[in-house]
């Protein structure tokens, strides 16, 4: 893979490389994810694609190695070219992941409950149980913690954007009336808090395992 592949339309986000094509219309939209299927089954790689009115949303991610692979930078890098040659803008910095994370020290327990409840799997993946629809993000995470007495909050919300976004997405909370928490583990993740001290992370893939994909 060239060192040269231009992927600043495309964003590192948990697990894979993600865009927004900002097509405008219905037509527009299906036109270019054609094209996308074609350089996708011409490159024998196939990415998860988004369809809706205004914008084509995409997903690169390599499951036979569980991370990024140089098919994906390559697929990324024709995706671009394509939508370029139809003026068609990329928005990278639109994309954000939530995924709810809930602090426990049961989550062998409590997991299988949960994954009932919103009709879903539950999986250990690097320590964590996660609970996914398929090979959909995670709809919900256990993050482990020391038994205490019950907490004024176990829920919080992990928001994964741009690394190139983050700071911008930090100061615009801490302007709306937030404070931060910690940005000790940062540029991975910060803590911050509303007024009532309800928590939140804004979450990327700088500073983690190099393939960009995994918490």
């Amino acid at each position: 893979m060239s060192e040269n592949t231009d992927l600043t339309d495309w964003a590192p986000l948990v697990r894979g490389l993600r865009t927004r094509f900002r097509t405008g219309d219905f037509a527009t939209g299906l036109e270019l994810v054609n094209e996308f299927g074609a350089a996708a089954e011409a490159a024998n790689h196939h990415p998860d694609i988004t369809l809706t009115y205004p914008h084509v949303d995409v997903l690169l991610f390599s499951h036979d190695v569980g991370g990024l692979s140089d098919r994906d930078r390559a697929l990324a890098a024709r995706f671009s070219e394509i939508a370029r040659a139809r003026s068609i803008e990329a928005r990278p910095q639109d994309l954000s992941v939530v995924e709810i994370g809930l602090d426990t020290a049961n989550a062998a327990a409590i997991a299988p409950f949960w994954a009932e409840v919103l009709g879903a799997t539950a999986k250990e993946d690097d320590g964590d149980i996660e609970i996914r629809h398929g090979d959909a993000d995670a709809v919900l995470w256990f993050q482990a913690t020391e038994p205490h007495e019950t907490p004024r909050q176990r829920f919080h919300l992990d928001v994964w954007v741009d690394p190139r976004e983050a700071r911008a997405r930090i100061d615009g909370a801490l302007a709306a009336g937030g404070h931060l928490v910690s940005d000790a583990h940062a540029p991975a993740f910060w803590v911050l808090a509303d007024t009532d001290g309800n928590n939140a992370c804004i979450c990327t893939t700088a500073g983690r395992q190099a393939d960009g994909v995994t918490r």
